[in-house]
């Protein structure tokens, strides 16, 4: 009955598919497109997770020549299709509504053991402009699931930086070097974390934030994001 009244007032159709959303908890896409979101099950890095071509490969050429400063990279599916296109209604349009349904997809995803969770900061002058931290808001599931401490405000972002999309690697690298401190070292110092983020896609941002955890005193760092794009 819910479904019924929410098509008649609020009538959408599905970016994905283009056909009527007839299911409200994932709306605007439809239950047919949600359903085909799936986890990446093909050969990946063991250390960032990045999809490879081949499968006797175990590690990608940037983790071989530049080793990251955290331990993993965990990830649910490919940043494409309808995973893609709920990620940024979430992120770009404010459509919080798929923050549920979508941490409920990370709750798929073979966690590592770890101690306390943090998301990825956002600078004060973009979060209140989004008005909320998407990946606060899947670290905050995340934390209640795996009964683990978390973490919003030790890992924090003092520099205001460019947008990574449509940068090079070297140039997201550049772009977000030196832009992130710890607060309140005390918690985070001998303890493994699970930072947790939307999309991973050169991994630039992630691994300034490992480096600036682990120089504060972290044991390890884990990343889990729901995405992983592909990149060269």
């Amino acid at each position: 009955m819910v479904n019924k009244f929410l098509r008649i007032f609020f009538p959408e159709l599905c970016p994905v598919c283009k056909k009527p959303s007839t299911w409200h908890r994932t709306a605007p896409i439809c239950d047919a497109c949600w359903n085909e979101i799936l986890p990446y099950s093909g050969p990946a890095c063991q250390v960032c997770g990045k999809p490879l071509i081949s499968d006797v490969s175990i590690m990608c050429g940037e983790c071989i020549s530049d080793k990251p400063p955290f331990k993993s990279v965990r990830s649910f599916g490919v940043y494409d299709g309808a995973l893609k296109e709920a990620i940024n209604l979430l992120k770009y349009y404010g459509i919080k509504r798929l923050s549920k349904p979508l941490s409920d997809i990370m709750f798929r995803i073979k966690m590592p053991q770890v101690d306390a969770l943090l998301p990825v900061p956002l600078y004060k002058r973009k979060l209140r402009q989004r008005e909320f931290n998407q990946s606060a808001i899947f670290a905050r599931h995340l934390s209640d699931y795996l009964g683990a401490e978390l973490l919003i405000d030790c890992l924090v972002k003092v520099k205001e930086t460019m947008p990574q999309v449509g940068l090079s690697a070297k140039e997201r690298a550049k772009n977000i070097r030196g832009a992130f401190e710890v607060e309140n070292k005390r918690f985070i110092q001998g303890k493994t974390l699970m930072l947790v983020d939307d999309v991973f896609t050169t991994g630039a941002t992630v691994r300034e934030c490992s480096k600036v955890l682990k120089r504060a005193g972290a044991r390890d760092v884990h990343v889990v994001t729901l995405a992983h794009g592909r990149w060269d």
